[in-house]
C-alpha cells in the first residue's frame, strides 16, 4: 500500500510541476539579458556571386535547399559598441541540404528602423568559415580560396509582432581576392526570428 501511495504522490507531483516547467521554458527572462533573438530560415543556394544584391535579373532561385540558424546576442552596454551604432553580436550557420557548400559565421548586426513603421533595414558584417574546396572544386561546388572569408548579410524585415520578426536576407561570403581563388557564394531567403 505504501508503494502505491508513494507512486500516486510522485505522479501527482510530476503532473503538477508540468505546467510550471512549461511556463519556465517559455518565459523569456532567463536568457533575455544575453540572447536578444533566435532565427531560423530557408534560402535559395548560390543565387549569385556578387557581394551586393543589385543584379536581381541574374539571380538563380532554383535551389531552395539551405537552412539557417542564427543567434543574435544583446548589444553589449559598453561605449565601443554604442559608438558604432550598438550592433548585436551574432553567430550562425547556413547548411546546404544537398551536400553543397555550407558555412558558419560570426558577425555584428545593425538594424535600422524605417521611420515609425514595423519595417527595418539590416546589415551584418563579419567572417565565415566554409566546408568548400580551396581549389579544384567538384562540379557544382565553389573554390573558396580561403577557409575563412568575409561575411556580409543585407536584409529587409518586419516586426510581425512584439516577439516575431521576418527578414528577407541576402548573405554573401568571399575573400575580396586575398586568396588564390575567390568564388563568392550568395544565398537569398527568409529568416523568421523570435525576440526575447
Amino acid at each position: 500500500m505504501r508503494t502505491v501511495t508513494g507512486a500516486v504522490i510522485a505522479g501527482l507531483l510530476v503532473a503538477s510541476s508540468g505546467p510550471a516547467l512549461a511556463q519556465n521554458m517559455l518565459d523569456p527572462h532567463p536568457i533575455a539579458d544575453v540572447v536578444d533573438e533566435i532565427r531560423i530560415g530557408l534560402s535559395a543556394h548560390d543565387v549569385h556571386h556578387a557581394a551586393l544584391p543589385f543584379l536581381v535579373k541574374e539571380w538563380r532561385l532554383n535551389q531552395v535547399e539551405d537552412v539557417s540558424f542564427d543567434v543574435l546576442f544583446t548589444s553589449p552596454d559598453i561605449d565601443a559598441f554604442r559608438w558604432i551604432g550598438a550592433p548585436r553580436p551574432e553567430i550562425g550557420t547556413t547548411i546546404n541540404l544537398d551536400g553543397q557548400d555550407s558555412l558558419a559565421h560570426a558577425s555584428l548586426t545593425w538594424q535600422l528602423p524605417v521611420f515609425e513603421t514595423p519595417l527595418y533595414l539590416e546589415a551584418s558584417l563579419g567572417a565565415a568559415i566554409n566546408n568548400g574546396a580551396m581549389d579544384g572544386a567538384a562540379p557544382g561546388r565553389k573554390n573558396f580560396g580561403c577557409r575563412v572569408n568575409f561575411y556580409e548579410r543585407w536584409g529587409v524585415g518586419a516586426h510581425v509582432s512584439e516577439n516575431v520578426t521576418a527578414t528577407l536576407t541576402y548573405e554573401h561570403t568571399s575573400n575580396n581576392g586575398y586568396c588564390s581563388q575567390n568564388d563568392g557564394l550568395s544565398n537569398f531567403g527568409l529568416r523568421v526570428g523570435w525576440k526575447f
